[in-house]
């Protein structure tokens, strides 16, 4: 009687050769995992990556206030000759203007209480991605009004990626404020309304938003950016009018820079 099961029979049953792994097993194994990469990298550019750009981005503007109040509140050393003291500007009609930024320059920071107390975004000159919108946050478009000019004072970001510094300019309500700051101070501005128009509607940013018979006159502020979310098919506007401009002094922010978001 011959065992069926024996040692030998073991044995030859594991030293069987195993079957080859076809070649459409191995692409199938290749989509998934080219899938998978491709989800990871989309959750880390739509969620992930945007919480680290936005903080990135939040602590480099905070890092420039803190810069502009230490310079402003640095005492004058011996050696140093003060500068004539010069009367305050009206703070209505003749809020001190900066000269027009260098590409990528940044010469602000965006304070807007409705998107959060640690909001604080700088702004630089152009729009390009690649200089400005990417690396920095908010560009102010060349040649436009600066703030506390008459004129518009018009500014592009993205609303989505690359810490999304406009993703809630829908969220916006009639009269909250739009502080932008600068070495001089705070220039407050009040959100008047939104309305979506297609990617070559540039007369946003005439002196006189959508109005190119209209002589400048008063002082705006345009917000723009990309519309429906991650797409381009729109562009988001948001209008808003100066208030006023708070000279900076030490310890102390602007009144419309401490109120709560209703």
């Amino acid at each position: 009687m011959v065992a069926t099961d024996g040692p030998i029979s073991r044995r030859a049953r594991r030293a069987r050769p195993r079957r080859r792994a076809s070649v459409t097993g191995v692409i199938g194994e290749l989509l998934m995992t080219v899938g998978a990469v491709v989800l990871l990298y989309v959750a880390w550019q739509m969620w992930i990556g945007d919480v680290i750009y936005a903080a990135e981005k939040n602590s480099a503007g905070a890092a420039l206030s803190q810069q502009w109040e230490q310079e402003y509140a640095s005492p004058v050393t011996p050696s140093e000759t003060p500068a004539p003291e010069e009367p305050p500007a009206d703070p209505v009609t003749e809020p001190p203007v900066l000269p027009q930024p260098a590409d990528a320059e940044r010469f602000a920071v965006m304070h807007i209480p409705r998107f959060g107390a640690d909001y604080a975004m700088p702004i630089a000159g152009g729009v390009s991605r690649a200089r400005t919108l990417d690396p920095i946050g908010i560009g102010h478009y060349e040649d436009a009004a600066m703030p506390g000019e008459v004129g518009n004072f018009a500014l592009a970001a993205h609303r989505t990626t690359f810490g999304k510094p406009f993703n809630r300019i829908a969220d916006l309500h009639v009269g909250d404020p739009l502080v932008v700051e600068t070495p001089a101070g705070w220039y407050t501005y009040r959100f008047r309304t939104l309305e979506y128009v297609s990617p070559d509607a540039v007369d946003v940013l005439l002196d006189v938003p959508r109005r190119p018979d209209v002589p400048a006159g008063g002082r705006y502020i345009t917000l723009t950016s990309c519309s429906p979310m991650y797409s381009m098919t729109e562009r988001i506007v948001g209008y808003g009018v100066f208030e006023s401009f708070s000279p900076r002094v030490e310890g102390q922010l602007p009144p419309s820079l401490l109120e709560a978001a209703a």
